[in-house]
């Protein structure tokens, strides 16, 4: 464990390992329990997580009965086994703590809840959302504009994908890459591992460049789809590939004249960074 494993919760250490595999990060829950908690020790914050989970457990509360267990670095320098919790089952934990820290993740729950209410009786109020978001993250108008109509553009090879028999999930997954893959000469791993991000969405960290070849690549991908009327997985595979190679042309055409690589290890990490996306 690396200073890239502590993460600060008002200047107060809490660990963390980021799983490749899984891509979801695991948090010690003892140190997140001592800062909600003011314990004085991480004896105090243990002693306080035992008794919380055995009443969980009780409860039949699935988050906590989920919990694992790795081995991370303890005060005295020794690694030693501690339950970690991914963000959402600590959000759930989190609920079950009377502090006054935890409320400010409690109202974030109440407001997130009633917002995805809404939107499934008005689906406008979802673009709406969208926009707002990127623009309190520092996003250029520009940039917002273009990241919706991508949004689109993916709804409607999802949509195809879904018609012709496609399961939602790993299956998508599979097509996303050979797409991705075909046009930028990266699979989506190899993509995010360029832009070094981790969790983080690849499509809020492309440039505009980037994000318009992708663009090509799923449109061009839901027209061959509707035109040969591709039924199946292994069928949406070729035409996968079909619509990311006409994007790669298009890139390579670009880049012949430029002089200058398409695919970018610029990310959107910092608010200047994210301006900087426009520009490429």
């Amino acid at each position: 464990m690396d200073k890239k494993d502590i993460k600060l919760f008002q200047n107060e250490a809490i660990r963390a390992v980021w799983d490749e595999k899984k891509q979801d990060w695991y948090i010690s829950v003892v140190d997140v329990v001592k800062v909600l908690t003011d314990q004085p020790s991480q004896n105090g914050a243990r002693n306080y997580w035992k008794v919380l989970k055995n009443r969980l457990k009780a409860e039949g509360v699935q988050s906590v009965t989920n919990c694992n267990q790795l081995k991370l670095k303890a005060n005295d320098g020794k690694m030693r086994l501690t339950d970690v919790a991914t963000p959402e089952q600590l959000l759930r934990i989190i609920q079950s703590i009377p502090s006054k820290k935890a409320e400010p993740f409690k109202l974030w729950l109440a407001e997130v809840g009633n917002d995805r209410l809404n939107e499934v009786q008005n689906p406008e109020l979802t673009i709406e959302r969208a926009m707002k978001q990127y623009k309190a993250l520092g996003y250029s108008n520009d940039w917002i504009n273009l990241r919706l109509q991508a949004i689109q553009i993916r709804k409607d090879l999802t949509d195809e994908w879904q018609k012709s028999g496609v399961k939602e999930g790993l299956e998508y997954a599979i097509l996303t890459n050979i797409l991705t893959e075909e046009w930028s000469g990266k699979t989506v791993q190899e993509y995010k591992k360029h832009k070094k991000l981790k969790k983080e969405n690849l499509r809020d960290n492309m440039t505009n460049a980037e994000l318009v070849l992708n663009m090509l690549a799923e449109v061009s991908t839901s027209e061959i789809h509707k035109n040969k009327k591709v039924s199946g997985f292994n069928e949406s595979k070729k035409s996968a590939k079909q619509g990311g190679n006409i994007a790669k042309n298009a890139r390579k055409q670009i880049e012949k004249q430029t002089g200058k690589s398409i695919v970018s290890s610029k990310n959107a990490n910092k608010i200047k960074g994210r301006k900087e996306l426009e520009n490429g």
